[in-house]
């Protein structure tokens, strides 16, 4: 998690009975997260040489996210600032500061140093001479930083002065009685509040999705649920069960297109999921692509004209598919439905199930439930010295015929055997070796829960835990392999993949009067 989301794509669809055609609203969000102040995070992000590449030959501008890029901050991070900004005011109400410079570790005035005193006592001549002249500001002139922490210090006591830093780092002095006090303390407030909101910025636009409830469509959406979460709510929990129960609180419904596409009754209608690919496909029959309208100052795309990678195209191209294939569900019914609302029954098999890349076995991640668990009776979890390589694996298990090896860490893997009844051999070899060790991956299994078991400690969620986490910000490394057995890796014998729509069977009325779902990118 350590890149950053640079441009984030949102469409949303409401359909329009009257006209009996779709009304979007695009948006393109630059986004970036600029410090606002001093004590705001400035944080550090990682890039990839071949990503800001490709982005530069799409015509990405990299001056709009640096130059006006919108800031964001998490829940921890304006939670922090919030803080601050309270004990500031309180430090000024209790007299320990100003509203324009507050020391929080000077709870007294400091004794002012030799060598300032004479600079010092030249300003009070100054503050002196303005309260007998008939002027209300002085200017003094610039001066460092701590000789106007002294300024401010020694000028506190005087409840008739009011003192504020400019941005050209001078002090104005101004004359100002009570009320005029109150009048620029809750001006310097309201600006406080407004800086704040700011900073907060577009994560706000990802509470206002979350609170709705609706339903968040995306295409092959996993990693981008992790970074929406990630950079606008809170650091991501390392237990896959914490991860489900934060990703429902923040987005209650999601529904991922690839697998809506790789799942019957349209993996044999389409044969390639890529997202470009889908769009094409669901134009042509048996799938009708639905009529669509932009509102009205909103970006109108041409689909003939492909603006590919753009996150707002690639958010309206995402929602264009889902329509198609939620429509196509409809003919299923008795009589057949042309039109069929985000909310109907029909599209419950598909939601909150993300697709999983690469992995045969697993083709999604059930957040809502629990996963699938595939027989894999094939595979082997083999231990080794480090210096051992891919090679040094396949000639161990040479008299095996074809094996597939899917790499954990240095010094283990996964293997798998292309015939079940194999592998009690290959335990058989392992008895007596010293440089490994060979287990079934239900051994494997069984003592990774018994560690686990160990090492468990109580977790506790109520329905706003995700707010303040209860677990450590997960950490990143570039690992060289993958870590479990993942398509093209499994022997033969891989059990197949369960079908949610095999014990599916359809309502016959689910039509609702409206759709509205945001397509994410």
């Amino acid at each position: 998690m350590d890149f950053l989301m640079f441009q984030f794509g949102l469409c949303t669809f409401k359909y329009d009975q009257t006209k009996s055609k779709y009304i979007t609203k695009t948006f393109n969000f630059y986004i970036f997260p600029k410090p606002f102040n001093r004590t705001s995070p400035d944080i550090k992000f990682i890039c990839q040489s071949s990503s800001i590449d490709f982005l530069a030959s799409q015509g990405f501008d990299f001056n709009k996210v640096f130059c006006h890029g919108i800031p964001y901050l998490n829940q921890d991070e304006e939670a922090c600032l919030r803080e601050q900004t309270e004990e500031r005011r309180n430090q000024h109400a209790n007299g320990l500061g100003t509203p324009s410079f507050i020391s929080p570790s000077s709870k007294t005035p400091a004794n002012v140093p030799d060598e300032q005193k004479d600079f010092i006592n030249k300003v009070v001549e100054k503050v002196e001479l303005l309260f007998s002249a008939d002027e209300k500001t002085l200017n003094l002139e610039p001066c460092t930083g701590f000789q106007r922490k002294l300024i401010y210090q020694m000028l506190s006591w005087n409840d008739a002065t009011d003192v504020f830093m400019q941005k050209e780092r001078y002090i104005q002095i101004s004359k100002v009685d009570d009320k005029e006090r109150k009048k620029r303390e809750q001006q310097k407030l309201e600006r406080e509040q407004e800086e704040l909101n700011d900073a907060v910025g577009f994560s706000r636009v990802i509470h206002a999705i979350s609170k709705s409830g609706k339903l968040v469509v995306g295409h092959n959406m996993l990693l981008d649920v992790m970074h929406t979460i990630h950079q606008f709510y809170c650091s991501l929990p390392e237990d896959l069960q914490d991860f489900k129960e934060v990703t429902m609180c923040v987005f209650p419904r999601l529904l991922d297109t690839k697998l809506m596409a790789s799942t019957q009754p349209f993996k044999e209608l389409i044969n390639n999921t890529s997202l470009a690919e889908l769009e094409k496909q669901v134009k042509e029959s048996p799938f009708k692509p639905p009529q669509v309208e932009a509102a009205e100052g909103f970006p109108s795309y041409d689909t003939a004209q492909e603006q590919l990678h753009e996150a707002g195209y690639d958010a309206y191209i995402t929602g264009l598919c889902f329509i198609s294939m939620a429509n196509h569900l409809g003919s299923f019914l008795t009589p057949p439905k042309a039109y069929i609302s985000a909310k109907s029954k029909l599209i419950e098999p598909f939601v909150n199930k993300l697709f999983l890349m690469r992995i045969i076995d697993i083709p999604y991640l059930n957040i809502t439930g629990p996963d699938l668990q595939p027989k894999r009776d094939h595979v082997l979890y083999v231990t080794f010295p480090k210096e051992w390589k891919t090679s040094d694996l396949y000639q161990l298990f040479s008299a095996f015929g074809n094996i597939q090896v899917s790499w954990i860490d240095d010094t283990s893997a996964f293997v798998s055997l292309s015939q079940t009844d194999q592998v009690q051999i290959a335990m058989n070899t392992s008895r007596y070796a010293e440089s490994y060790r060979i287990q079934t991956y239900a051994e494997y299994i069984q003592g990774k829960q018994q560690k686990e078991k160990l090492g468990q400690t109580t977790k506790s969620w109520g329905e706003d835990g995700w707010m303040k986490p209860h677990f450590s910000s997960s950490t990143t490394s570039a690992g060289k392999r993958s870590i479990s057995p993942v398509q093209g890796d499994l022997g033969t014998e891989a059990a197949p993949v369960p079908d949610p729509w095999n014990n599916y069977s359809f309502p016959d009325d689910t039509v609702s009067k409206k759709i509205k779902f945001d397509g994410g990118s």
